[in-house]
Parts: structure tokens; C-alpha cells; sequence
């Protein structure tokens, strides 16, 4: 049986594409079009609607603020974020974030870490056995 092998598109250095179409055409798409190329997960959270903090968000998008803070993780990337810097709050602080073309489809929190590297000190005087015996002086 023969093997089928999916043909490429060749594509110019530096044009990013989002499953085959551009931003140009995202942007111009609307929202259940673009719904349609997104994962599983991210077409659910679309299809069942946004709620009225991520539809104001939304809205300040397409008016055109271009700095925008937020604790809303759970919204997804759409076409038209791109380019704008959002600070997307991690818990404690608010992380800047440029929107890049690769982003779309991804959720805010994705780019804003809540958990941090743990960095241990040294044992202190007592808690092992072995430092029971180190002389203090």
C-alpha cells in the first residue's frame, strides 16, 4: 500500500501563516470562520460565548487601545490582537506581552507564569544529622 505524503506549501521567508492563510485574511474572516481553524478546546470556549469582561476586552481592541491590562487568563488570541501589548496579570504583577502572529490561538495565561523557580538555601545549624556536631564557633 502506497504511503500518502502531504504536499508543502512553500512560503516566503518572514510571512507567517495561521493553517495556510495569512493575518491579512484572519483579520478579515469573521469570528465563526475563524473559529473553524482553531484546536478543539479553543472552538468550544468560542462556540459556548464570551462573557462580558472578555467581550469588553474585545471591544477595547477593536477601538484601538493599544496597551491594555488584564486579569482575564483565559481568553484566546484572535487575529486582531496582534501587535497590541496587553499586561496580563500573573497573580502578583502584571507581565507585558507584545501579541506576535504566532500567539494566535494560545491563551493569555500561557504567557503570563504564575509559578516561579524555587531556589533552596543551605541547610541551617540542626536540621541534618551530621550538622548536630559542627562546632557554632
Amino acid at each position: 500500500m502506497a504511503k500518502k505524503t502531504k504536499k508543502k506549501i512553500p512560503r516566503k521567508k518572514g510571512e507567517f501563516l495561521y493553517r495556510g492563510r495569512s493575518i491579512k485574511e484572519l483579520r478579515g474572516m469573521s469570528l465563526q470562520e475563524f473559529t473553524e481553524l482553531l484546536p478543539a478546546s479553543q472552538r468550544r470556549k468560542i462556540r459556548r460565548g464570551f462573557n462580558e469582561n472578555h467581550k469588553t476586552l474585545i471591544q477595547r481592541v477593536k477601538n484601538g487601545d493599544t496597551e491594555i491590562k488584564t486579569h482575564l487568563r483565559d481568553m484566546i488570541i484572535l487575529p486582531d490582537m496582534v501587535g497590541i501589548d496587553l499586561e496580563i496579570h500573573n497573580g502578583k504583577t502584571f507581565n507585558r506581552v507584545s501579541v506576535q502572529p504566532e500567539m494566535i490561538g494560545h491563551y493569555f495565561g500561557e504567557y503570563a507564569l504564575t509559578r516561579q523557580m524555587v531556589r533552596h538555601g543551605s541547610a541551617g545549624v540542626g536540621a541534618t544529622r551530621s550538622s548536630k556536631f559542627v562546632p557554632l564557633k
